[in-house]
């Protein structure tokens, strides 16, 4: 069976007319229908972008099974699953937890029951949003109540939360629910980490209660393919903020880190062939008036490389950009 394609468009002319072979993707921006197909609504701003929205596609070769079980909708092909959950904060209210805590933990909860009862428990890949990120209630800032509850279910589910964890993004939007898509499959993927940086899961207490459940990148090997993913990565040595106030060198620190893992991913790689001319990106951004800057930097260091600017908040206060990245191979 051929692999896996990952498509961008920008208007639903770009979409394939077999759309039970589209596995699900993700819609960024404003002024697309939503679709039928399992897909993550990212409502910001795209600058730079000429049209207003982008969809992307991951396609599989056959069609898909589908289906919708606790609020997830998924589809998935051979050992590959995608699905998108979005739960209203205010539904749990009335939890002893804070309402962010609680419905993270029961999304993540439920991903896990559902890939159990696919028979594809390894979760390779996560894209989590929320509101406010970075804003304080209930005593504790929103990241890092989303934090608790993420861990909270990986250990309650007989996940650990350290080691072989996820690829993972998680960034703040202006409102809504919280959303998260992700990619599993029946074989483990491969942890990567970054030599300059702590790993995520092993941040000290300065950082909250619980550590962020993610690796800096991972290995994902669906039938034939093995895709790099690079977890959002940032301006952080070690496990510290580097260059306050300062896009372009927080945007050069952030490609330092990636170039770092990437390095370290054809290490591990049964390829040991990603170039950083081949990387697919998506840059967030704190100011959209920062995306000529950051785009200079990007072109300085990888190239011409496909990149998507996204406007949203970073994890941190003090980060003003952040950047995930993918790459494709055939085995």
């Amino acid at each position: 069976m051929a692999g896996l394609v990952f498509l961008t468009t920008a208007d639903d002319a770009g979409v394939p007319r077999e759309t039970a072979r589209i596995l699900g993707g993700a819609r960024l921006g404003a002024g697309l229908p939503a679709a039928d197909w399992p897909e993550q609504g990212i409502a910001a701003a795209l600058p730079g972008v000429a049209p207003t929205a982008l969809r992307e596609l991951w396609l599989s070769p056959v069609d898909c099974q589908q289906g919708v079980d606790e609020g997830i909708a998924w589809r998935r092909t051979g050992d590959v699953l995608y699905g998108v959950i979005e739960l209203d904060e205010a539904d749990f209210a009335g939890d002893a937890r804070t309402p962010l805590q609680a419905a993270s933990e029961t999304a993540y909860r439920r991903i896990f029951r559902l890939l159990d009862a696919q028979g594809l428990p390894e979760l390779w890949r996560v894209w989590n949003y929320l509101a406010a990120i970075n804003e304080e209630s209930h005593g504790l800032e929103r990241y890092r109540q989303f934090n608790l509850g993420r861990q909270d279910a990986f250990l309650a589910c007989h996940r650990g939360a350290t080691g072989n964890v996820p690829a993972a993004c998680a960034l703040g939007l202006r409102d809504g629910p919280l959303s998260i898509a992700f990619l599993a499959g029946k074989l483990p993927a491969v942890a990567v980490e970054n030599p300059r940086q702590v790993s995520a899961y092993h941040y000290p207490t300065d950082y909250g209660p619980r550590s962020p459940t993610f690796s800096r990148a991972v290995l994902a090997y669906p039938p034939g393919q093995e895709i790099l993913f690079i977890s959002g990565t940032a301006s952080i040595v070690g496990h510290r903020s580097m260059h306050v106030d300062d896009v372009a060198a927080q945007t050069r620190e952030t490609l330092t880190n990636i170039l770092a893992v990437l390095g370290e991913a054809n290490r591990q790689s049964q390829q040991a062939g990603f170039r950083p001319d081949q990387l697919l990106c998506r840059a967030y951004l704190r100011h959209a008036d920062d995306w000529p800057t950051v785009a200079a930097v990007i072109e300085e260091m990888l190239g011409p490389v496909e990149v998507c600017p996204v406007v949203a908040d970073v994890c941190r206060a003090d980060l003003l950009v952040e950047i995930e990245a993918m790459a494709m191979a055939a085995r």
